[in-house]
């Protein structure tokens, strides 16, 4: 029996929508707006955290040697990994970026979630979330419809609160980009921040006082230089 975390019935709802005409056109849409993006992030290997869509259609521009889709459940086609999306059996430090389509939305705890994927990611490696934003037609049907929409969906996100988990988390934030426009939400109802983890270069030691006479004037005579951390 195959494992899974939630409920099926939601993993099964959420499928059907995502593989109507109106998921068809989020997921296009969504393709689209990864494909420049993903050419630009390199290296070893990339996990999308989340079932979404029928295939691996996201990762479809990805560069990286490796892509790996993990979700809480193995409905979907192209997941490689069953696993709690807040406790990844995976090594920390370990990939060089994660994807979040939508993962935030459904998860009972959202933020466990963004500091796992921290967690796993290695410095300088980038974080991309998409999610729908609450201040458009798409976010307004969400939060009137009963069950979630698209079905599960427990809350939508601002991108002001994401910016500021992730500032907190010690990442650079570059400018978000949007796509699904319309008459009612001109500037987008879907957005994507990306986010690239910095990466601390460990301070030296400083040596030991000496309470010679040399030791004295040197150190009175040495400025002290801020370290780079003092100056992000």
């Amino acid at each position: 029996m195959p494992t899974i975390f939630g409920h099926p019935q939601d993993h099964q709802a959420l499928a059907r929508w995502l593989d109507s005409p109106q998921g068809r056109l989020v997921l296009q849409a969504e393709a689209q707006l990864l494909q420049e993006t993903l050419d630009g992030v390199f290296g070893w290997q990339l996990l999308q955290l989340g079932g979404w869509g029928a295939s691996r259609q996201l990762l479809a521009c990805s560069r990286t040697q490796r892509q790996t889709v993990i979700a809480e459940h193995d409905q979907a086609a192209g997941v490689g990994l069953v696993a709690r999306l807040s406790a990844l059996p995976i090594q920390s430090a370990s990939v060089d970026a994660v994807l979040l389509p939508h993962t935030l939305e459904f998860q009972p705890d959202p933020r466990a979630v963004v500091r796992e994927a921290d967690r796993v990611l290695a410095g300088e490696g980038q974080l991309i979330i998409l999610g729908f934003r609450p201040l458009s037609a798409w976010g307004v049907r969400a939060a009137l419809t009963r069950g979630g929409h698209p079905p599960g969906l427990r809350r939508l996100l601002s991108g002001r609160r994401l910016r500021d988990w992730l500032a907190l988390l010690g990442y650079d934030v570059l400018p978000t980009r949007r796509c699904l426009s319309s008459v009612l939400s001109p500037f987008g109802g879907v957005s994507m921040i990306r986010a690239r983890k910095r990466l601390y270069t460990p301070t030296p030691l400083r040596p030991r006082l000496s309470w010679s006479l040399q030791g004295k004037r040197a150190l009175i005579g040495d400025a002290v230089s801020p370290t780079i951390r003092d100056q992000l």
